[in-house]
């Protein structure tokens, strides 16, 4: 079924899900006119996702991505002041294995770090294993925590490990990270490499499992011809219009309007590669949105941050480990066009507890309507979700 089908039975969809239907003003079945500004009442009514997110708390000096994931109070607390209701969390081995290492297992071995962390803060997250886990924590107040790749390498050449990951939790796959695989390649590579032989055996492999296909940081023809290729609707969770910022990371106006054709979702992210010069803040990432909206309609186009959710105390310190992070990845080749010394990788006047808020009255101040921010902030995530994962 194509998912604009579903728009016409959101709210009954939310309402099964526990949502109040009639009071929010974000809500698809309430104002059809434009808003001045939204209340954090009407916010707080909202179903709102994250494409792609992480649970850290910037400030943490203890933090480190590889060995040390925890749940600080500070995280906590942030995280529920949020408003989030729903985020996907990269999981898996992201950047390509050296000679001896195994991607498999790595994969695991991460896979199984953030089930414990979850496990260990069960008052506030729950993993989603299938759709009506969303609903179910949404009920009880939680944020629904999904899974997903970041580079599919870990499949290796066998395709029944696309199965076992499912059932392990891992419901979005990611075909390629900036670089090449045995699936296609990636935003940093010659962007005319084809999407695989074994590239179309996994997309339909995934079809057949539900998985949800991801086709962020994709070279162009990979992506087309993924969106070609599958069956169900995929996504592009975290990118930006390379029509306003030309890096590779970005998508052009003819990925965009196919992922939409076929009934897709692209996420807007909040990262630097929003602006020419790289430096962005929310006016471009408004842009970026309109942008999008104008390409796709405004029932495919949504959210994925590609950050965190946690205030910040102190900006001068997370310059320096922002530039220390970003020479790591130049270093071991990870680092896409556009990534360099002095980035942050998020936007300064939009970040932490009230970034989601902020710009739904930044939305609702251009005269977009109740009906359209909500959809942005989550509402068409959650309609992507509930077709491909059923």
């Amino acid at each position: 079924m194509n998912r604009r089908r579903f728009l016409t039975s959101s709210a009954m969809s939310l309402a099964a899900a526990g949502f109040s239907v009639n009071s929010g003003v974000l809500l698809a079945s309430s104002f059809k006119n434009p808003v001045i500004s939204i209340s954090k009442e009407q916010y707080d009514n909202c179903f709102v996702f994250d494409g792609l997110g992480a649970l850290y708390d910037i400030n943490d000096d203890k933090f480190g991505f590889e060995d040390n994931w925890r749940m600080t109070e500070r995280l906590k607390k942030d995280l529920l002041a949020s408003g989030l209701s729903c985020y996907r969390q990269t999981t898996g081995a992201v950047y390509n294995v050296y000679p001896g290492d195994d991607a498999f297992e790595q994969s695991v071995q991460m896979i199984s770090q953030h089930q414990k962390l979850i496990d260990a803060n069960s008052d506030i997250l729950s993993l989603v294993r299938s759709f009506k886990d969303i609903e179910q924590a949404k009920k009880e107040n939680k944020v629904a925590v999904t899974l997903g790749f970041q580079n599919s390498h870990s499949l290796g050449n066998n395709l029944d490990h696309i199965e076992t990951f499912k059932h392990l939790g891992v419901l979005t796959m990611q075909l390629t990270y900036n670089g090449q695989n045995q699936i296609g390649g990636g935003a940093n590579v010659n962007g005319r490499l084809p999407l695989t032989e074994f590239g179309h055996k996994v997309v339909e492999k995934m079809n057949e499992q539900q998985v949800l296909i991801d086709l962020s940081h994709s070279g162009e023809r990979t992506c087309l011809e993924a969106i070609a290729a599958s069956k169900a609707p995929v996504t592009i969770s975290h990118t930006g219009c390379r029509a306003l910022a030309d890096f590779p990371r970005n998508k052009t106006d003819k990925e965009l309007r196919s992922l939409a054709e076929k009934g897709g979702l692209v996420g807007i992210y909040f990262m630097p590669f929003l602006a020419p010069d790289s430096k962005a803040n929310s006016d471009h990432l408004v842009a970026h949105i309109e942008h999008a909206i104008n390409i796709c309609g405004e029932d495919h186009v949504a959210l994925g941050t590609d950050g965190g959710y946690t205030d910040i105390d102190d900006m001068d310190k997370v310059q320096k480990s922002t530039d220390s992070f970003t020479q790591d990845r130049i270093d071991s080749g990870a680092a896409a066009a556009g990534e360099k010394i002095g980035n942050l990788n998020f936007m300064p006047d939009i970040v932490g507890t009230q970034q989601f808020f902020l710009l739904a009255n930044k939305l609702a101040k251009k005269g977009h309507s109740s009906t359209r921010i909500e959809k942005v902030l989550g509402l068409n995530a959650y309609n992507l979700m509930k077709e491909v994962w059923i």
